[in-house]
């Protein structure tokens, strides 16, 4: 756990130096201790998003689901973070450190519920309470994490956040390896989602308030309004660039989500690949995908978010077409390419979401980030589901959709550039 020690020079143990680089020399021990326990609370994030794209296969055959119905299928659970888009905005009235904490509780009772599922409709029903929090603890740590860093390392601090918290993926990959031999099978993979709720003292104890929001409080101290507010002030303030960021996000999601929601069940029923060369495929590739995230913020810090973006959302699709075309023995190298880009373009829009906005807003552009991949993944695999009823060819439609990517890297283009501008001085906001 990152409680600051074991240090690598500037380097503490959750970030070895020889694989995801050195700390920014303008990072200090508190903003990596922030970095550090915000990014292990999301490794279970993570974890949970994990455990559906691997388990898929096992979960359609225990509850009884076709094939043809798995986009809708799918589309249902993603549509559960809708609420979060409603939620996120208290996060700019009650703090990032309450509501990050509520959406770790949540999230936790949430996997732990969907194990216990009987049927189809009780797992969406999970799995939608859950995706409202994981959405939620997503969007608020970036917010965390781009008011904490100093403007020079702001692009490498969100792209580290998701390269450590991506872990969780692995682990539950790993876990999935030995699913015909755990007792109960992939409930028992749910089970163990109860760990964040076990560890909520420790994270309470070490996740503190933004110094950004403390000051934002008290400059705004007794000034009350009703808990629509933050929408109404959000939609006010750069509306352009609120509408832009939106169009951006929802395609990017539209094309990213179909692509990675069916990449465990294509090896595993296509391929007739074994559990555990699923999992070994998603942990030895996935680390060096997960690479993605901090090449991707480093870039960002010294080339710019534009450019970088665009190279990274652009050759998603590419990456998609070679790995659901390719040949069995490139799968685990194509994986690995298709989590670099993905991750990478991820990064660079959770930025700009972040630092086009002031702090009364951030926490609600986040929101509107998160609604707007929720109805671009539900969009997605609405539209596979459909085409599928017709066509039924998984493997030629999923990568004619994972275009929507190259649309959003286009649209990045069209935003100001933020590289190593304060946040200030880029929202025009406190």
């Amino acid at each position: 756990m990152p409680d600051g020690g074991g240090w690598w020079g500037r380097n503490p143990w959750w970030i070895p130096p020889h694989v995801l680089g050195r700390v920014p020399d303008s990072v200090d021990h508190r903003a990596l201790k922030v970095l550090g326990f915000v990014s292990f609370a999301l490794f279970f994030e993570h974890y949970d998003t994990s455990l559906l794209s691997n388990a898929l296969k096992f979960i359609k055959e225990d509850l009884g689901i076709a094939e043809t119905d798995l986009g809708y299928f799918q589309m249902m659970i993603r549509l559960g973070a809708l609420p979060a888009f409603f939620v996120i905005p208290f996060v700019d009235r009650l703090g990032r450190r309450r509501l990050f904490l509520a959406s770790l509780i949540g999230m936790s009772l949430g996997t732990l519920l969907t194990g216990l599922s009987q049927t189809a409709t009780q797992f969406v029903a999970c799995q939608m309470l859950t995706r409202t929090f994981v959405l939620t603890a997503s969007a608020v740590s970036v917010v965390i994490v781009a008011e904490e860093l100093p403007a020079t390392a702001r692009g490498w601090g969100i792209g580290m956040l998701a390269a450590v918290s991506a872990v969780g993926h692995g682990m539950g990959a790993a876990l999935f390896g030995a699913i015909e031999q755990l007792p109960y099978g992939w409930r028992t993979l749910y089970a163990f989602g109860v760990v964040p709720l076990l560890l909520l003292p420790v994270f309470r104890r070490n996740i503190q308030e933004t110094a950004r929001f403390t000051k934002h409080q008290l400059v705004n101290a007794g000034r009350v309004g009703r808990w629509w507010a933050p929408l109404v002030g959000f939609a006010r303030t750069h509306p352009s660039r609120a509408a832009g960021m939106a169009l951006v996000a929802g395609v990017a999601s539209l094309g990213h989500v179909v692509v990675i929601s069916f990449t465990g069940y294509f090896v595993l029923q296509y391929h007739g690949w074994a559990p555990y060369q699923l999992a070994l495929m998603v942990v030895a590739a996935g680390a060096v995908g997960i690479v993605g995230n901090v090449v991707a913020g480093r870039l960002a810090d010294r080339v710019g978010r534009r450019w970088v973006g665009f190279v990274f959302l652009a050759l998603f699709p590419a990456a998609a077409w070679m790995f659901y075309n390719g040949p069995g023995w490139s799968l685990t190298m194509l994986w690995g390419l298709l989590i670099f880009m993905l991750m990478g373009g991820n990064v660079i829009i959770r930025a700009l979401s972040s630092e086009l906005f002031p702090t009364a807003h951030r926490g609600t552009s986040t929101g509107l980030l998160a609604l707007m991949e929720t109805l671009g993944a539900a969009a997605g695999l609405a539209v596979l589901g459909l085409l599928q009823q017709r066509d039924g060819d998984l493997v030629a439609l999923i990568p004619l959709i994972s275009l929507a990517s190259l649309v959003a890297g286009l649209l990045l283009l069209l935003f100001p550039e933020t590289r190593l501008r304060e946040l200030e001085t880029i929202s025009g906001g406190a």
